[in-house]
């Protein structure tokens, strides 16, 4: 670290902060420093490089935080693991490499809130398009971008189970879509991914990595940010702690707060920023009352409906450890077999009912058998479909157990609290199940392994969620955006409401949860961020027509006589 005082700290460098240290860096009179807590990434880290790899650095100490929920008290009081990235690029270095923007819907639906009009599809789109390099999209694509930093291919999905998957779609009655992320999300297809060449690239090779030479960008890892410092109720640096300096301030001109949806609302309250009444109770002096720090907690739960497959075509005999020795050598020659890919390779998003405007169900086909936490089929070869909802209505809260920044935050997601939640639970087992049970599977479908041919009841249905569902790795809007009273974040640049010289970036600031994985609505909203940060002019928003879906309640609407 050169300097006592920089233009901007950015704490956190994960996927946002990986984004904002290459384009604020890019303005060479501006100097910036970005702090992780973390370890730095190699080019010798494999496990992260190697995309098959993230099921073995999921819950390992030296990737993974280890968060914990609390008791979840529709999930029979169960905690919920949440592994976080423990390292440069953050999650984006441990996760599962899925490439999904969501719904334009979804960011519709986030400009219909008062001040948050440029947050709409039409305003978010060229910020998509400036991240990506995908490497297969016809140029005159009016939805992807060819020349950004994140690099995007669409799986080859060659395994025959895949193929099973599309023709048992055509079969249910489902669109095959080519394209998640172009004209039309609803259907199945081969999903996309942050792979290229047989090897991960998390946020911090994409962004970081090809601009480390810079002068005016530092870099610094194994350091814990304790507070944001402040003068009055202006933001003046942070206070950072590591073993190597012990306790520090650093100054700057502006501080961002990139460490996610759960860091990011901690260290607001670990600096003054929250429920006064809590922060007062936990001894720490209140710099500005702020009630919605920590509220509006939303994640997608998941759960896995699996089936023994009678032929011998999934993959986990090749992730025995017999196998090991040639999947290693074929990925380090050649970048290429079963360790190149995260094997997500297809799935779907459906609608359960016809009266919701947008898929509230995602279905990933894996060809395999296996837990989350690595636990397999009790059978040799078996397949998955990981069920997920994408549009819950439960919210929840995150919470100080103390003022010792070390101290993980209580976590509190009230996953399956609500009817509308808990009846999309049970109508996406059902689909699920008939959507396996098509002829298409005939071949391969061996019997239900789990939930299982027991559980046939909505109240069985829903006993099994509670009781062997997890969490997707979702977590965000910690810090919603908005101009409401329950809102952190202004949406013209992301400043924290009551203060200034403080934003937050992050997945934190959503105010409503995307209906797919959020690593590119991240990405997108970090990129969207930066040029308010440096007082660009925003990019011009792109009017595309997209699929839109004409509900039923949309349709009775429409056909209504009008009343003036």
């Amino acid at each position: 670290m050169k300097k006592r005082k920089y233009d901007y700290i950015i704490v956190g460098g994960g996927s946002a902060g990986c984004v904002l240290a290459n384009r604020l860096s890019a303005d060479e009179r501006a100097s910036v420093l970005v702090v992780e807590a973390g370890h730095r990434s190699s080019r010798f880290d494999y496990p992260v490089r190697v995309p098959a790899a993230f099921l073995f650095v999921l819950g390992n100490r030296f990737y993974d935080w280890g968060y914990q929920s609390e008791p979840e008290p529709w999930l029979g009081n169960r905690r919920i693991e949440h592994y976080r990235g423990k390292l440069m690029g953050g999650s984006s270095s441990i996760n599962g490499m899925f490439y999904q923007r969501a719904n334009p819907l979804n960011y519709d639906e986030w400009a219909v809130d008062p001040g948050m009009h440029t947050w709409d599809y039409a305003h978010c789109l060229p910020y998509f398009k400036r991240l990506e390099r995908h490497q297969s999209a016809d140029p005159d694509d009016p939805f992807r971008g060819r020349s950004g930093p994140t690099p995007i291919e669409r799986s080859p999905a060659s395994n025959p189970l895949f193929g099973a998957l599309f023709e048992a779609a055509s079969q249910a009655g489902y669109h095959l879509t080519d394209d998640f992320n172009g004209y039309r999300q609803e259907g199945f297809g081969p999903f996309e991914r942050n792979i290229s060449g047989g090897e991960r690239y998390s946020a911090a090779r994409a962004y970081v990595d090809p601009i480390r030479h810079r002068r005016n960008l530092d870099v610094v890892t194994g350091a814990l940010v304790t507070r944001v410092v402040f003068q009055g109720t202006r933001a003046i640096g942070i206070e950072m702690a590591s073993r190597r300096d012990g306790r520090r301030l650093v100054e700057a001109d502006e501080v961002i707060l990139a460490g996610g949806a759960f860091n990011s609302p901690q260290l607001l309250m670990l600096s003054g920023i929250g429920d006064s009444a809590e922060l007062s109770r936990l001894g720490i002096p209140v710099t500005h009352h702020l009630p919605g720090v920590g509220q509006n907690m939303q994640d997608h739960l998941e759960a896995f409906v699996m089936y023994s497959c009678s032929q011998p075509v999934s993959i986990l005999p090749k992730l025995k450890r017999r196998a090991f020795p040639k999947i290693a050598a074929d990925w380090l020659l050649h970048r290429s077999g079963t360790a190149s890919t995260n094997h997500f390779e297809a799935g779907g998003f459906v609608r359960s009912n016809d009266e919701v405007s947008m898929p509230n169900l995602q279905m990933t086909m894996l060809p395999l058998g296996v837990r989350n936490d690595g636990t397999p089929a009790p059978t040799d070869h078996a397949y998955q479909i990981n069920l997920a909802p994408q549009t819950p209505q439960a919210r929840g809260h995150l919470a100080l157990k103390s003022a010792d920044p070390t101290a993980a935050p209580a976590l509190t997601f009230n996953y399956l609290s609500t009817e509308q939640d808990r009846r999309e639970w049970i109508d996406g087992v059902r689909l699920t199940r008939e959507l396996l049970n098509q002829p298409a599977f005939a071949p391969f479908n061996g019997g239900e392994i789990q939930p299982g041919p027991n559980v046939r009841t909505d109240e069985e249905i829903l006993d099994y969620v509670a009781r062997d569902a997890e969490t997707s790795y979702h977590p965000c809007g910690t810090a919603k955006m908005g101009i409401g009273e329950d809102a952190v974040v202004d949406p013209h640049g992301l400043r924290v409401h009551g203060v200034e010289g403080l934003r937050v970036v992050d997945a934190s600031v959503f105010p409503i949860i995307p209906n797919a994985n959020l690593y590119a609505p991240v990405l997108m909203t970090a990129e969207k961020a930066a040029d308010d940060i440096l007082g660009r002019t925003p990019m011009k928003p792109e009017h595309v027509e997209f699929y839109r879906h004409e509900s039923t309640r949309t349709a009775e609407t429409a056909d209504a006589p009008q009343v003036d």
